[in-house]
């Protein structure tokens, strides 16, 4: 066979195999043809608390594993200070292009009623995008040094008004308001402490500082299986499945102390729809996963199950929620 009759048999193949590649291309899905290749380099997560709070416990297994199921690195950026809303309003000015996000918490739908002039809205300047989830809140002491039981603190805050403490991750977090709801339900006064984060305030709880905390469970739960801290009630109507041993607030007399602290994720206002639609996809995916179903469960958490939608129209429930909750107990930024 000749050179030149090689070339073509070489060429006819060759451009078969470019036909048939076509060919193939052209039964894809349009949704495939246009979906955006995100994420393309590290995408960064701007959690507005200090290292070591509740937000932390669930940010961090996120990004790992994000990480390992896009290869892409979701890197976290803390940014605490003002009870959450310093970096909220970093994020606020994040160029929209899916590359920075926001993991916000319950404290971001209470700022609004507690803070006069905040330079973002949180319904205005970003969208919402999931609901990771729901953890109750949990009153906790020093093992040693606090009362062993409830009714014990109970006893010792009426007998001595304004003597005892409690910390907070800052003025105008659910933790602060979780405090002043229990004072207006209880008819009791305790003086609120506030700190740059839950883990701060953790920290001085351990160490004998601070009399008592009102913390997420999810940034308590290893301390309080570890012994340093000691959990005396979990609000809502029921125990939480992860410490079936810690009475309710409903059983302890207070059947409408209900505080939970719920964390989300938000992109900034501007943000593509189709770029959004992959993010949820990526993070859903993630917060279904084996190992974060596990670690969600062990911190007593819920997750969100909620369309970006459904989380949106939640949102704006809990800023007027927490706006009634501020104005009935007359609580102020410290």
């Amino acid at each position: 066979m000749t050179p030149g009759r090689i070339l073509a048999l070489d060429f006819a193949g060759r451009r078969r195999q470019w036909l048939l590649a076509a060919a193939g291309a052209l039964t894809l899905p349009v949704a495939t043809w246009g979906q955006p290749r995100w994420p393309t380099k590290p995408v960064v997560l701007v959690v507005p608390f200090p290292e070591g709070g509740g937000t932390d416990v669930f940010a961090r297994p996120l990004a790992t594993q994000f990480s390992k199921q896009t290869g892409v690195p979701l890197l976290l950026d803390h940014r605490g200070g003002a009870g959450g809303t310093l970096g909220a309003s970093i994020a606020a000015m994040a160029r929209p292009d899916g590359y920075t996000l926001f993991m916000g918490a319950v404290h971001h739908a209470i700022a609004p009623s507690m803070y006069p002039k905040l330079d973002y809205d949180l319904e205005k300047d970003f969208v919402p995008l999931v609901l990771l989830a729901n953890v109750p809140q949990v009153l906790v002491v020093h093992p040693r040094q606090g009362p062993g039981h409830f009714k014990a603190l109970l006893d010792q805050v009426r007998a001595s008004p304004g003597r005892m403490n409690y910390g907070s991750a800052g003025g105008g977090t659910s933790h602060h308001l979780a405090g002043e709801l229990f004072k207006q339900q209880t008819q009791t006064f305790i003086t609120h402490i506030p700190y740059r984060g839950a883990g701060p305030a953790l920290q001085d709880l351990m160490a004998g500082h601070i009399d008592m905390l009102f913390d997420g469970l999810g940034s308590s739960a290893a301390h309080i299986r570890a012994g340093h801290i000691k959990a005396l009630m979990v609000s809502g109507p029921k125990r939480n499945l992860a410490f079936p041993s810690v009475p309710c607030a409903a059983e302890l007399g207070l059947p409408d102390y209900t505080v939970s602290t719920w964390y989300g994720l938000w992109a900034p206002r501007g943000t593509s729809a189709e770029v959004q639609s992959r993010i949820v996809e990526e993070v859903n995916r993630a917060v279904s996963s084996d190992e974060l179903k596990a670690l969600w469960a062990g911190s007593g958490a819920e997750s969100g199950r909620l369309t970006a939608a459904q989380f949106a129209v939640f949102v704006g429930a809990e800023v007027k929620r927490w706006a009634a909750v501020v104005k009935a107990s007359g609580a102020k930024l410290d």
